[in-house]
């Protein structure tokens, strides 16, 4: 196949796709059981606790961390008997913020898939709360943006009344939902829900989660990490109801960057009265959540989080049930299932790149796009997904200068492509895996590798 001009490539293509764009039966269907009930009651429960610090492990029924888990374990265990709930202890020193000794416990339900078993997505919140009280003279510890700095006075913080409902019981809400629905059905890939510990003393949970998934050598596909997804209308009364924010890391092409530019369009297709709007950094301004620990460890992840944070609630005894929306919170919940059953049901997405076994470049990775014959094409290449639901590839492309895919070809089962007098100099090609059901892999792009540095030894 090829095409003659970039004026001809860029034109609407999407009717070639066949399967393209294709809404799939079941996403449509487990998105529709989200329960707005459901998710309300959950936040309100959690936040009944009265504080989830992670220093509030007392055996005090109804109150603290401690309870707060046994009742996650507990609903998550109840949902499906195909649910493998446990739990993820540490034993965490005294650092930074942690001001003595104590036990981390995150909370874990996987429900585990069928043909692709060792590829995993990820659907994550924390259930830890936090109620800052700062140093007697520490002056405003919310100037940084954050509210957990060195003005904290962590052992009077950890005392305080938290309920935390909008952060983040909201995230945790909705976990146990896609835990809920999505363990009534069957998925390629293995789907983990986690409920994380410690985010509010430095991303503890998370961090020990994601640094063992790489020693481990666990394949996880996506992360889905919500966080703060539990109001609607900031403290100056700015109401967002219609969108959510999906931040991801830089650089432009990088696997997280991939994955909001997914979650994007999957909204588009399944919730399309609710936006979810990619927001190109790692997170808000100088500050952090769980997915950040994965994204160090190569792992693509994303932060759903509201436009509207009120932040003179946040991390106080304020952040309550009544200033939360569960509505916007079951909305968000949407948009997550539609991303993570989509991923789950799709083929792997395709391998681009091939190792140089001669030469200079010895060793090396490097993408399979080169000029062709005439040096003035663009031919593209990749490795067969091998699925047995393949319908076929899509080629994507964009401008360098533009942020989300433009237009894309469907190119059936073919693993080569040539576009005759296109200059891969001015455009981002990628390619993407699609099923009989209209599933789509995540986009794997062609993207040139940094130039080798090298020792160029001088005459002496």
């Amino acid at each position: 196949m090829a095409l003659r001009s970039i004026t001809l490539l860029f034109c609407s293509t999407l009717g070639l796709a066949g399967q393209t764009g294709k809404p799939d039966v079941l996403v449509q269907k487990l998105v529709s059981e989200i329960s707005l009930d459901r998710i309300g009651t959950t936040m309100k429960h959690l936040g009944d606790f009265g504080t989830r610090s992670v220093f509030s492990d007392t055996d005090e029924p109804g109150n603290g961390i401690k309870a707060a888990r046994t009742w996650i374990y507990n609903e998550l265990k109840s949902y499906s008997p195909r649910l493998e709930v446990s739990y993820d202890p540490w034993k965490v020193k005294k650092q930074t913020r942690i001001f003595r000794d104590v036990e981390l416990v995150n909370v874990v339900a996987i429900l585990p898939g069928t043909s692709q078993p060792e590829k995993r997505i990820l659907i994550t919140g924390h259930y830890d709360s936090l109620a800052i009280v700062t140093r007697e003279g520490a002056g405003d510890f919310r100037a940084s943006g954050d509210g957990a700095t060195d003005a904290m006075d962590a052992e009077k913080s950890a005392l305080s009344p938290a309920p935390g409902v909008s952060d983040d019981a909201s995230g945790t809400a909705v976990v146990m939902e896609l835990a809920r629905v999505m363990s009534q059905y069957k998925f390629e890939k293995t789907l983990v829900f986690v409920a994380f510990a410690g985010e509010e003393v430095g991303l503890v949970g998370s961090t020990l989660y994601a640094d063992r998934a790489k020693a481990e050598g666990q394949k996880i596909e996506a992360v889905l990490n919500n966080d703060i997804v539990g109001n609607d209308v900031s403290g100056d009364g700015r109401a967002q109801s219609g969108l959510v924010r999906v931040f991801s890391e830089e650089p432009a092409d990088s696997s997280s960057r991939e994955l909001a530019r997914y979650v994007r369009e999957t909204a588009q297709k399944y919730v399309p009265a609710f936006r979810a709007d990619p927001v190109f950094r790692n997170d808000r301004f100088s500050r952090g959540g769980d997915h950040t620990p994965f994204v160090a460890n190569g792992f693509a992840g994303v932060r759903f989080t509201t436009p509207a944070e009120n932040l003179g609630v946040q991390h106080t005894p304020n952040d309550t049930f009544d200033r939360a929306s569960p509505a916007y919170t079951a909305n968000v919940a949407k948009v997550n299932a539609a991303v993570a059953a989509s991923l789950a049901l799709a083929p792997s997405a395709p391998e681009v790149n091939r190792e140089v076994t001669t030469g200079a470049n010895k060793g090396r990775q490097l993408p399979n796009l080169a000029r062709g014959k005439s040096l003035y094409d663009a031919v593209l290449r990749w490795k067969d997904a091998a699925a047995d639901d393949l319908a076929g590839y899509a080629v994507v492309m964009r401008p360098t200068t533009s942020p989300f895919w433009e237009r894309e070809i469907f190119v059936g089962k073919a693993t080569e492509y040539t576009f005759e007098g296109l200059s891969i100099d001015d455009i981002i090609i990628g390619v993407k895996a699609i099923d009989k059901d209209g599933n789509e892999s995540l986009v794997s792009p062609y993207i040139a590798p940094p130039y080798p540095r090298r020792a160029i030894e001088l005459v002496q």
